[in-house]
């Protein structure tokens, strides 16, 4: 087991090297200045689209703009915001959230062009259903020589998108704050994971096998009140530090460029670690979003291209803030050996009143792990789908379930690096297609708001 965890860290290593770094967020920095900074100036429009004033009821797809936007938020706005920020802090300082920063506002530039090429390039699959995502785009956009870069894509999302640092962390934080606190689970933890590992598996399967509308309906109604429950907790735990938020910002522009904490002052590694976290969080330019926001029910790419580029803003720029000023502010960061969803927890336990922010957190948790394992297994099934057929993609579900098991048991260093390792890979054939078909999304973009802009002017001129 140590070999194999060794192997996979090595891979995942080798695989964030700089050239993948430059492809990410020298991409994503491309796409914001090509686009002519287009996501920040269309923000309010972004809004009315995901309010549904532009919905049609007629137009392909599956669901509208608001579920497509929860789904994807159920997978990115989930463990790694909660453990996944605690994990790169652990490893690399808190400078590492000013690196995840830069990442989100260049990835909601990348979240804009990836999705709505997503709609712009839907293929179909063998069934003859409407399908979107890199490899439709790659197929479709660039043509047929270059489905084996489509195939690649798949393959790697098969793995990057398996559900096993989910269920780590909520067996982790399951054991370790409510079952050994209360006596429980503190002999023989292998088979207590295992049992947990069981369990989620019950769980999970009563609603990845209905289908992508049952996912993307009970992700609607659970993403908006677990962010409101964890914002409010939060930024609880702000106020009663509020004196050192101050000092907590200026620790992280201090830390982000001098690297002292960590990682022996390497300035580039605490950016490839901000990056990993980032794209582990928010998927800019991984591809999965794009593989829901393409289910989307619109015949406009750019529309569903600007509700996309929320995803990053919410998730990486406000959630993931949350949980790394929790952490810094509450000095659990450089007081506390746990690593994790646990040093998470050590951090509302020690804030919120009545020994209750563990239990807090634990609920959040739930709501976040659960709707990530949800949403992910759409991912998955589309991958597979493209691969051997849409007849047989229900087959994954099977698998997926049964990995919920392995990473219930596996430790979080080798669950870690197999999916970075493996959303590295998915970023490759995401990132490159983009790139090539780019002007394709701002000549898109040109008629659209142009159209928008006459459609405004002809209610003007009858208002008149």
């Amino acid at each position: 087991m140590k070999e194999l965890e060794r192997f996979l860290v090595d891979f995942s290593n080798a695989a964030w090297g700089m050239p993948l770094l430059l492809l990410l967020m020298g991409g994503g920095f491309f796409f914001m200045v090509y686009s002519g900074f287009l996501p920040f100036r269309y923000l309010g429009h972004a809004i009315n689209v995901l309010r549904g004033k532009y919905d049609d009821p007629d137009d392909p797809g599956d669901i509208n703009h608001f579920e497509a936007l929860s789904s994807a938020l159920a997978a990115t706005v989930g463990m790694g915001n909660i453990s996944g920020v605690a994990v790169a802090i652990a490893t690399g300082g808190p400078g590492v959230l000013f690196w995840m920063w830069v990442s989100a506002f260049v990835g909601m530039a990348t979240k804009f062009f990836t999705c709505s090429l997503a709609i712009m390039y839907r293929g179909r699959d063998t069934n003859g259903h409407v399908e979107g995502g890199p490899m439709y785009v790659i197929t479709e956009g660039l043509g047929s020589k270059w489905k084996p870069l489509a195939a690649f894509f798949a393959v790697a999302g098969l793995f990057g998108t398996l559900p096993i640092f989910q269920a780590n962390q909520l067996t982790q934080v399951l054991r370790e704050v409510v079952l050994v606190p209360n006596g429980v689970a503190t002999e023989n933890p292998f088979y207590w994971n295992l049992g947990i590992g069981l369990t989620l598996v019950a769980i999970t399967s009563l609603v990845i096998f209905g289908g992508i509308k049952r996912i993307g309906h009970v992700a609607g109604k659970m993403v908006p009140s677990m962010v409101l429950l964890y914002m409010v907790a939060v930024l609880y735990i702000m106020f009663v530090n509020r004196e050192s938020i101050p000092g907590a910002f200026a620790l992280i522009f201090e830390d982000a460029f001098s690297a002292r904490a960590v990682l022996g002052g390497a300035v580039g590694a605490i950016i490839i670690a901000g990056a990993r976290r980032a794209a582990f969080s928010n998927e800019a330019g991984i591809g999965t979003a794009a593989m829901m926001h393409g289910a989307a029910k619109t015949d406009e790419p750019i529309r569903e291209g600007l509700v996309a580029m929320l995803g990053p803003f919410i998730d990486t720029l406000v959630v993931c803030t949350l949980t790394g000023l929790a952490i810094i502010v509450t000095g659990t960061w450089h007081t506390s050996d746990d690593n994790g969803v646990t040093m998470t927890a050590t951090a509302f336990g020690s804030a919120l009143p009545g020994g209750i922010g563990s239990y807090v957190l634990v609920l959040c948790v739930l709501i976040f792990a659960f709707t990530s394992l949800f949403s992910y297994s759409y991912y998955g099934t589309k991958c597979f789908g493209f691969l051997f057929g849409a007849r047989y993609k229900h087959y994954y579900n099977y698998f997926y379930v049964f990995t919920i098991v392995f990473g219930a048991v596996a430790s979080i260093t080798a669950v870690l690096a197999l999916i970075d390792g493996m959303y590295a890979m998915m970023a490759i054939p995401t990132m490159v297609s983009a790139l090539i078909l780019s002007p394709k999304v701002m000549r898109a973009a040109r008629d659209y708001f142009k159209r928008m802009r006459e459609f405004r002017e002809e209610r003007e001129e009858l208002n008149v």
